[in-house]
């Protein structure tokens, strides 16, 4: 599933390709269930003839400043938007494609169907749920704040805070598998055990897997492909995710997986210790 880094790399290389600035001069949508709101047939005819005056990215939502109007686009599970020359034939799953004023067209492209597009009134209203309650970004989340989430939180273990989009936004499985074991916490522990220390550990490490996430553009397993088209490279520098059995790059020891808070969840036993 896109998380931040993938969503914001989507984000800088269609600003890379001279998306802002072009004019929509036409929208088909293939399937209506990709247009979450309004329907599809008032979808197409409000964004005919708008301008895109930039690109924006809240969490995982990118949002294309139109104007009086917002386009909110949420990739979910295995959404791919990206800049294609008109003449290409379209791949198949491909859900929507607004026609730009240069002769190229954008695209949104979705296996799983889970993902989408909302278009926001005048008035900011009509946006998906999650986006009116997304906490801070992770590099705004201050200290007071990871604090203030786990007194709330506990007994909970720290991975499930981590994914909790109302807490901090943009965090997926990936990078909160990959920062806790930068900070060397073990993802069972609860959010009520953590020290000051651990908690301004997670937080640095957060920001710095995302930082190098972004700088490799992002992590391809299957379906991410950024603006372009192009694949990321981040899987290549993983520590933990997807790396069960496999040696902890640090010490050497097996990388183990559990089920944590629903989700598959690796960590390294050695440096992410259960019992501190």
């Amino acid at each position: 599933m896109p998380e931040l880094p993938e969503v914001e790399t989507v984000r800088l290389t269609l600003l890379e390709g001279g998306l802002r600035g072009l004019a929509i001069r036409g929208v088909r949508v293939v399937h209506p269930g990709a247009v979450h709101w309004p329907d599809p047939m008032r979808f197409a005819q409000e964004i005919a003839g708008r301008r895109i005056e930039g690109l924006g990215r809240r969490g995982k939502f990118l949002l294309v400043d139109l104007g009086a109007r917002t386009l909110v686009c949420h990739l979910r599970m295995t959404g791919r938007l990206w800049l294609s020359a008109a003449e290409e034939p379209p791949l198949s799953h491909t859900h929507v494609v607004f026609e730009l004023s240069d002769g190229r067209e954008l695209r949104f492209r979705d296996v799983r169907r889970f993902g989408g597009f909302h278009l926001l009134e005048r008035d900011g209203s009509m946006a998906p749920a999650l986006l009116d309650r997304l906490g801070p970004e992770p590099t705004d989340l201050s200290a007071q704040a990871f604090a203030s989430g786990c007194a709330r939180h506990r007994r909970s273990p720290v991975k499930s805070l981590l994914l909790d989009q109302e807490f901090v936004a943009g965090l997926g499985n990936i990078y909160a598998d990959e920062a806790l074991h930068r900070a060397g916490v073990h993802p069972v522990r609860t959010c009520g055990s953590l020290s000051k220390q651990e908690q301004r550990a997670i937080r640095l490490a957060m920001r710095a897997v995302l930082r190098d996430a972004l700088r490799h553009r992002g992590t391809t397993f299957l379906d991410f492909r950024d603006g372009t088209g192009e694949p990321g490279a981040f899987q290549e520098f993983l520590q933990v995710y997807r790396r069960e059995g496999l040696p902890c790059r640090r010490c050497g020891t097996p990388i183990a997986k559990r089920r944590i808070a629903g989700r598959g969840t690796h960590f390294c036993p050695r440096c992410q210790p259960e019992g501190e």
